[in-house]
């Protein structure tokens, strides 16, 4: 493979072409995941920094995007490397009440990130995840069975557990890794941590042990008033103590999706993730009337879509994810 990527190269040279026209997708040029030393590596041995967005709920409003062209779309226009497909769980319309509808939508977005060449989070997306254990180990068994091998392909096996201990994530983890670990042994799992997950200074003194290629869940709202300098020195903490941490889900605005879009807080929290090479999924690919959808209301379901149908949010992480992921 050296030798052939050397000849490539040599031929461009005396023909005057450019290298960036054989460039690579992300997957092609990070491969397999790992994690080592409280980092996650690529193939290469160096932090990938994966950034891209995830889709809301595959429930209500958000549903409709879970489809090839916005993963196409998303791909060549947003240029992002990494895709979270957040399947809902409960209540009504979810996994639980529609199982197969559920993973026809995460099937369709999992294909075609594989198939853009970028990486993709199968996220379990449920706050009571310990009470569905039974129903998760199917899930991702039959995910990792089908997916086993797939470099694109990264686990998240609980989204923001609320109020359980890390005692409660954790058993609930354990058993969800040796489901998946049975059929996938190699592909990167992501660990949630309690109080939506920003409480990972607490998982960082008793981390699972046990298993390779684990990181652990980290999420943020930019605007909030209460994620600011303190939550930092949390995820600070974690980092410094060893645990390698990925942030699967932040926004522009408030907590609750809503409220202000503070740019220089953005910056701040922008910034700190840069300085830490941490990956990161933007939340959220929907047209519901919020602070931290990407798109304003009525935006076309199949991608495509013009300055004039993204919001405020929409815009300017489509910026970030073009400066960035040059």
């Amino acid at each position: 493979m050296k030798k052939k990527s050397l000849l490539i190269s040599l031929l461009c040279l005396m023909m005057g072409f450019s290298l960036s026209l054989f460039a690579q997708n992300p997957v092609e040029q990070h491969g397999k995941l790992r994690v080592e030393n409280g980092q996650i590596l690529n193939q290469h041995g160096n932090a990938p920094q994966l950034r891209g967005l995830s889709f809301s709920w595959s429930l209500w409003q958000g549903k409709k995007y879970y489809n090839k062209d916005v993963v196409d779309w998303l791909c060549d226009d947003f240029k992002l490397t990494l895709i979270r497909a957040s399947m809902g769980v409960e209540p009504k319309g979810g996994y639980l009440d529609e199982k197969e509808e559920q993973k026809q939508l995460m099937f369709c977005v999992i294909d075609q990130a594989i198939k853009n060449g970028v990486y993709i989070i199968i996220d379990w997306h449920d706050h009571n995840a310990e009470k569905h254990l039974e129903a998760s180990k199917e899930f991702f068994a039959e995910m990792a069975r089908k997916y086993a091998g797939k470099p694109n392909v990264i686990y998240e096996i609980f989204n923001e557990p609320a109020y359980q201990s890390w005692e409660l994530v954790k058993a609930y983890s354990i058993e969800l890794i040796r489901v998946i670990r049975k059929y996938d042994p190699e592909n990167l799992i992501v660990v949630g941590s309690p109080h939506w997950d920003q409480d990972v200074d607490i998982a960082a003194v008793d981390p699972i042990t046990g298993f390779s290629n684990l990181c652990y869940s980290f999420h943020f709202y930019a605007s909030d008033k209460h994620h600011q300098e303190k939550l930092r020195a949390r995820a600070d903490k974690a980092i410094e103590q060893g645990l390698a941490l990925f942030v699967t889900e932040w926004g522009v605005g408030e907590a609750d999706g809503n409220g202000k879009f503070d740019r220089e807080q953005n910056k701040i929290w922008m910034n700190w993730m840069e300085a830490h090479k941490l990956s990161w999924a933007n939340w959220n690919i929907t047209d519901k009337k919020e602070t931290t959808a990407l798109l304003k209301p009525g935006a076309s379901v199949n991608g495509a879509w013009s300055q004039n149908q993204l919001s405020k949010s929409g815009k300017y992480v489509r910026e970030q994810l073009r400066k960035l992921n040059k």
